[in-house]
């Protein structure tokens, strides 16, 4: 017996390392990904999201919901709470000006954890193959974004140059969260940001702590981190719904593999059909990816309410509803399109579990309740009641699809078949066989995944912001799969194995016979029609093989049409290989290091007017999405961009996209590198607090009187930098007044003309990159030094003749790291 028992001991214990022998993979992934970067960012940014992240949000979601029963599935959503906490952190630290609140939680963890009633929570060993399966996962992200996530926005180069709008636009307000709160629209000053802001608090917070530079944390580290954190987050849910180790592999893999849910090639080409987290909507565009985050812990959050687990107290309960509570709180002000399909599944479950029950269930009502009053709140107090550009149009969007496909007489086809791949994950739910009596969680995620669907099929806008809804959804489907795959016995997995891959050869033999662009009904069916063709013949002759029961031949059919779901991943990494870059500058050459240098060389509160408005200058058809100068400088600009969604074509008829909202304003702003005068230099400085110029070559040229207005500080490229002051005194030397009492004195002889000093100082050049503005000790002068000249008579001079100083004081504000 002793004998006996020992054996087991050794073989848990021997489990428990060869888990541990695979988590190294994951530090492993992480630096491989991030190899461009220097080991120290990497570094840095990895212990602030481990200490002051991961450890106190694990410690808070054990705490609060008494855990999933695996330790491993805690950390990971544990971290993702963590995440959410820091969220609603951050603002509150910006109001009192303590960019470093995220700090404090370590603290508040310590606090709480010696606060509530300890009890022990239950716990079982996650199996070292189930651990090994997710770590695969992660090996293939990491690949994935060496060989394509980190090279579709690029940070140096002659490609940095030729971003889209949503990589600048990002940054900016990413830097806007970095120095101000409550936010205003840094690329045109004046407005409320009314735009969901929460996923840019992560990127600020860290950006104060680690002191890793913006662009490298928007670009590169954070999108990383949220890719393995949906990665890792989807096998923790599906281990919690499952109730099996074996979900982890399966959601981890599904995750990664189903990375779309379209596999055609005249589809993938656009971004706008790319669903997972390898897509390139996920990668510029940070809440949607931050969203996917915060959704997963929810939905487990959810699953532990709805569920009832005996023996629960009210004080257990009300725990669990304020971690719901923050987690709601968060996604409300991060994405607009995930409370409402989070919502749908919540009213599906709470009408089930009312219906079965036969009286109200109270859980789902309060979760309810919560949802709207999250809401509520944001769109009156974060986004002011702003009006929404989304109608109600059905099949819209699909028209405007086959529009920019060249596929207009084909819009039903085209609709079938993003709508089949759209549902496909959701064959699943047929292999689902619940542990529990009244499971709400089927429901729960079968009415969200429909909502997302009908979400992206019935709402409109120009911006095809409903596809957003699908983006959501995505993570649904892959929910429902892993729950189907996961309820199978062991016997049945080499089936599905088998099954899977009938079916990933089926959409890739579909996709040879699919052409790259296609303007025919026939040339849009006919690859979607070969691959059905032989996922059916595939179930059939294995089905007949096998001949296995009506469980067989159901797990047969689910798994190859699964399969069919997962050739657009690797389609992907073909495809999005190279960036897709404008064919244009949109940046000035020269732009990032003038931003640079005056983010250097001025205070969080000084702000920027500029010649550049136009995503490409000199355009006919001018797209005003310029936002990069109020990302790179991490300062506001007076008017740069305005545009908040970009238009496809250029067939806006007036030249420009849309008007500015204050044309007043404006003509101020362009007058300064148009025909400037020392009125409008000063009704800048004064009027509009504008301290600094940038001029663009390439939009127009240098007026001549501008260098006599203002001092040029920077020069490189197409780019001048010019600083505002103060204009010299009416006369700087006044005569002395005779004394009334006294013998009149003798006025010097002053020259008649109006002295005024050299506008170009000796000894002061122009800075070009890469030096410094500021020397050792240097102190800077309690008065604006006056912009006329000497004469150069006999006066003697009583100006300092030492050199000027090359920069003034500028407004106080937190100095950004």
């Amino acid at each position: 017996m002793i004998r006996g028992r020992g054996k087991r001991v050794a073989a848990v214990r021997g489990k428990r390392l060869a888990a541990m022998v695979s988590l190294p993979v994951l530090p492993l992934a992480w630096f491989v990904a991030l190899q461009e970067q220097p080991p120290w960012m990497a570094g840095a940014y990895l212990g602030y999201l481990l200490l002051i992240i991961a450890v106190p949000g694990t410690m808070f979601w054990r705490r609060l919901t008494g855990g999933t029963g695996w330790f491993a599935a805690d950390a990971v959503l544990g971290t993702a709470f963590g995440l959410a906490v820091e969220t609603l952190l951050y603002p509150l630290g910006m109001l009192f000006s303590m960019p470093f609140a995220a700090l404090l939680m370590p603290a508040l963890a310590f606090g709480m954890w010696r606060a509530l009633p300890r009890r022990k929570l239950p716990e079982r060993p996650t199996p070292w193959w189930a651990t090994a399966g997710a770590m695969v996962a992660v090996g293939v992200a990491a690949a994935w974004f060496v060989r394509v996530g980190s090279h579709l926005i690029p940070l140096v180069g002659p490609d940095a140059l030729r971003p889209n709008s949503d990589a600048p636009h990002n940054l900016a307000v990413a830097a806007e969260l970095t120095h101000h709160f409550p936010p205003r629209i840094p690329y045109a000053d004046g407005r409320w940001l009314t735009s969901h802001w929460a996923a840019y608090d992560h990127i600020a917070s860290s950006h104060w702590i680690t002191s890793v530079p913006l662009d490298v944390l928007t670009f590169r580290m954070v999108p990383f981190a949220w890719i393995l954190l949906t990665v890792l987050g989807a096998a923790a849910v599906g281990m919690l719904l499952t109730g099996r180790a074996v979900a982890a592999p399966i959601a981890a893999g599904l995750t990664v593999a189903a990375g779309n849910l379209i596999a055609w090639p005249w589809a993938v080409s656009d971004r706008v059909f790319a669903d997972g987290p390898f897509s390139l909507g996920q990668l510029t565009n940070p809440p949607q990816a931050f969203s996917t985050v915060l959704l997963l812990p929810l939905i487990a959050v959810t699953a532990l309410l709805l569920r009832r687990k005996p023996g629960q107290t009210r004080g257990q309960v009300f725990r669990l509803f304020v971690a719901a509570g923050v987690l709601i709180a968060a996604l409300a002000l991060t994405k607009a399109t995930t409370l409402p399909v989070y919502a749908t599944g919540l009213a599906a479950a709470w009408i089930y579990l009312t219906v079965r029950a036969g009286r109200l269930n109270l859980r789902a009502l309060v979760l309810g309740v919560a949802v709207a009053a999250a809401y509520a709140v944001t769109f009156f107090v974060v986004l002011r009641g702003a009006a929404s550009g989304v109608r109600f149009d059905p099949g819209a969007t699909f028209e405007d699809l086959a529009d920019q496909m060249g596929g207009e007489s084909a819009v039903a086809v085209i609709a079938v078949v993003v709508v089949l791949g759209w549902v496909m994950p959701a064959v699943g739910a047929l292999l689902i066989r619940r542990r529990l009596p009244r499971d709400p969680m089927p429901v729960f995620l079968l009415f969200g995944f429909a909502a997302a669907i009908l979400g992206a099929s019935l709402l409109y806008d120009e911006g095809l912001t409903p596809v957003f809804f699908v983006r959501t959804g995505f993570i649904y489907g892959v929910l429902l799969a892993t729950w189907g795959l996961g309820s199978l016995e062991r016997r049945q997995y080499y089936v599905a194995a088998i099954a899977l891959a009938i079916g990933v050869a089926a959409i890739y033999w579909g996709r040879d016979r699919s052409d790259g662009s296609c303007t025919s009904t026939s040339c849009f069916a006919q690859g979607p029609a070969v691959a059905l063709v032989i996922a059916a013949l595939g179930i059939g002759v294995l089905g007949l093989i096998l001949r296995g029961s009506r469980r067989t031949w159901a797990v047969i059919a689910v798994a190859v049409l699964l399969g069919t779901t997962a050739s657009t991943t690797v389609a992907s990494v073909r495809k999005f290989a190279t960036p897709p870059l404008t064919e244009y500058a949109s940046i000035a050459p020269g732009g990032i290091e003038a931003a640079r240098f005056i983010r250097r060389n001025s205070g969080s509160e000084d702000r920027i007017a500029t010649n550049v408005h136009c995503q490409r200058a000199r355009a006919s058809h001018c797209l005003t999405g310029s936002y990069w100068i109020a990302g790179y400088a991490e300062r506001r600009v007076l008017v740069e961009g305005w545009a908040y969604q970009s238009r496809v074509d250029d067939t806006y008829p007036d030249g420009v996209q849309s008007a500015f909202w204050d044309q007043e304003e404006l003509r101020i702003n362009d007058e300064a590198f148009t025909n400037p005068t020392r009125d409008v230099v000063e009704t800048l400085r004064t009027k509009y607090g504008v301290q600094w110029l940038l001029l663009d070559e390439r939009v127009s040229a240098p007026p001549k009187n501008l260098d006599r207005l203002t001092e040029l500080r920077f020069q490189f490229g197409t780019v001048r930098v010019y600083q505002l002051y103060p204009p010299p005194p009416a006369n700087p030397f006044p005569s002395q007044t005779p004394s009334p009492t006294g013998p009149p004195s003798q006025t010097p002889s002053f020259p008649t003309g109006s002295p005024s000093l050299p506008t170009q100082t000796p000894g002061l050049p122009t800075q070009t990159p890469g030096t410094s503005s500021l020397t050792p000790g240097q102190t800077f002068p309690s008065q604006p030094f006056p912009t006329g000249s000497l004469p150069t008579g006999s006066l003697p001079p009583t100006f300092p003749t030492g050199p000027l100083p090359i920069q003034l004081t500028t407004t106080p504000g937190l100095r950004s790291p």
